[in-house]
Order: C-alpha cells, then structure tokens, then sequence
C-alpha cells in the first residue's frame, strides 16, 4: 500500500490515508483478457482450417484477425503483468503505463498485421478469384466464431458496464476508460464481430449472385474496419501514454472537495496525470490563509489526504505547491 505524500517547503512528505486496493479490478481485467485470448485461439485455427478447404478470402482474412488478436491478447497480459511491478529507484511512480504502452503496441498491430494484410490479400485474390466452393462450413465456422466472440465481447462488456455511470453510453464509457486492457480487448471484438456480418455478406451475396468478386471485396472490407479500428485504440492509449488528466466530473469532484477546506483561500490549479488505470498523481496549487501556525497546515494537509483517500482511492500521490505552503507561513 502506497502512502500519499505532499510537496512542503523543506521538501517533507506526510502519510495519508491508505488508498483503497484496486486488486479486484486488476482481477477483472485479466478475467477480460483470458477470456479473449481462448476465444480467439479457437476461432483462429478453425477460420484458417476452413479458408484452406473453401478457397475463401474474407475467411482468410478473418482468420488473420483473430490470430492478431490472440497475439494482442497476449501483449495486453504482459503489459498487465509489467505494470503490476512496485515502484523503485528508477521508476519511482511506478510501472502502472506499461500497459498502455504495449495497448499502443496492439493498435499498430491491428493496423499493420490485421488490416494490411486483410486488404492486401483481398487485392491478391480480386486479381484471381478463387472458384466458388460450397459455403456451409463457412458459414458454420461463422456461427462459432460469433458465439465465442460474442463471449468474450459480452466479458468486456460487463467490465465496461461495471465503472459505467447513469445516463452514458457504452460508447462515452469506452472513451471515459482508463482501462487499457478493457477497452482494447472491447474495440477488438466489436471489430470482430463485425468482421464476421461482413464475411458471411460477402460469401452469401457471392453465391447469391454467382459472382466471386464479392469475396475478396468483404476481406478489403474488414481490412478498413480493422484499420479504423486500429486508430481508434492508438487515439485512445496514445492520450493515456503522454498523460492524460481525470475526466471533467472526477476534476469537479476534486475542485468541490477542496472548495470544502476552510484552510484554504483559493484553489488556483489541480493538475492530475493516470499513472495506470487505477494510479492517479495530484499536483495542487493552492492558497492557504496567511500567517497558519505550521501545526494548523498540516492539519489542514492531512485532512485533504484523508478526504481525497476516501473519496478518490486511485489518486495514490497528492503534491502540493511549496511556494504556496511559504506564502501560509509568513
């Protein structure tokens, strides 16, 4: 457990209330990411079995879909496991935004791996389409694939709805996440599934119509969905990587919570930075009343611990600006 610690004129730090463990959390988002990764070993090797029997392209590159994601998976648990590491001499705040680095790493890899090789080898075959073969083991490997999909999509979705506040959107809490592998693992299965509507498209309307060219089409297809996909995770934890602040409501809260100190004359800034997805840093710039007792300071110090502590469990370090600290006791 982590204390929290204030930046004073003489440079001190003072314990505060132990932050609440986030282990259940960490917990979940592992149960996410196993989830995914049986899933998609699965779905892989019988998607691929089936390309080689049927000749399909979109089955081709559904196949190299979930393949990437089993490898993303993967990253996304070493990334968890990493940012799980205490903090040391040379990472003081500790490991928490290894995750996003290695999510960061996923999205190039849904890019490159999902959605360039997904168009490339739809051109290849719009160039020489395959004859069409019977679709049924297609669409039956389809079926499953959008069962264990679903699954695994339905997993992510609970962890979501879990931190998710009234009135929001799935999507608004997607966006809200600091959760890296929660929201990867979601914007990957939303892709897949619907990457899987879009092969079964393509491989119906290509019988339907007797034309083979549809095929390869919907692989060009989930190649772009992949591709959008992709952008979207980088946006998503490049924001985290560089350091991104607690949402607008959480920074209110904050504001409210020191707006309530009767030490304190004004708030000038309250800078926050994630750490990692339950790991917040506080930078206050505060003034407190002139001419405080130095014991009356950090009385009011330890209070605003305690009050941000209980109320605020992920911010695990509070600084508070020492030239304002000086300005209190002169």
């Amino acid at each position: 457990m982590q204390n929290t610690s204030h930046d004073a004129a003489g440079g001190g730090s003072t314990p505060a209330a132990p932050a609440l463990s986030a282990g259940g959390t960490r917990t979940g988002s592992q149960k996410v990411i196993y989830a995914a990764i049986a899933a998609n070993l699965g779905i892989a090797a019988a998607k691929f079995i089936v390309a080689a029997v049927t000749g399909s392209a979109s089955m081709v590159a559904e196949g190299i879909h979930s393949a990437v994601d089993t490898g993303n998976e993967l990253l996304l648990l070493l990334g968890e496991r990493r940012g799980a590491r205490p903090a040391d001499r040379r990472h003081p705040f500790g490991y928490g935004k290894s995750l996003y680095f290695w999510a960061l790493i996923v999205a190039l890899s849904v890019f490159s791996l999902g959605g360039g090789l997904s168009i490339y080898h739809g051109i290849a075959a719009l160039r020489s389409p395959p004859p069409l073969e019977d679709p049924l083991w297609n669409y039956v490997v389809l079926g499953v694939a959008a069962l264990f999909e679903g699954y695994s999509w339905n997993v992510s979705r609970k962890a979501l709805n879990a931190v998710r506040r009234p009135g929001t959107s799935l999507w608004q809490t997607v966006r809200a996440s600091k959760d890296a592998a929660v929201f990867t693992v979601f914007i990957e299965d939303s892709a897949a599934l619907l990457g899987l509507v879009i092969a079964a498209a393509g491989i119906a309307l290509g019988h339907y119509c007797s034309n083979p060219y549809f095929d390869p089409a919907a692989s060009i297809v989930i190649g772009l969905l992949l591709v959008g996909a992709a952008f979207t995770l980088a946006r998503e934890t490049g924001g985290l990587l560089v350091g991104e602040s607690i949402d607008r409501e959480q920074l209110a809260a904050l504001r409210a919570l020191f707006a309530r100190e009767r030490a304190l004359d004004s708030v000038a800034s309250l800078r926050t930075m994630q750490l990692g997805p339950d790991e917040v840093l506080l930078a206050a710039s505060v003034q407190f009343r002139r001419g405080m007792p130095i014991d009356e300071v950090e009385q009011a110090i330890a209070r605003l611990q305690s009050a941000i502590a209980a109320e605020h469990p992920a911010i695990r370090h509070v600084y508070f600006d020492a030239a304002a600290l000086r300005a209190a006791l002169h």
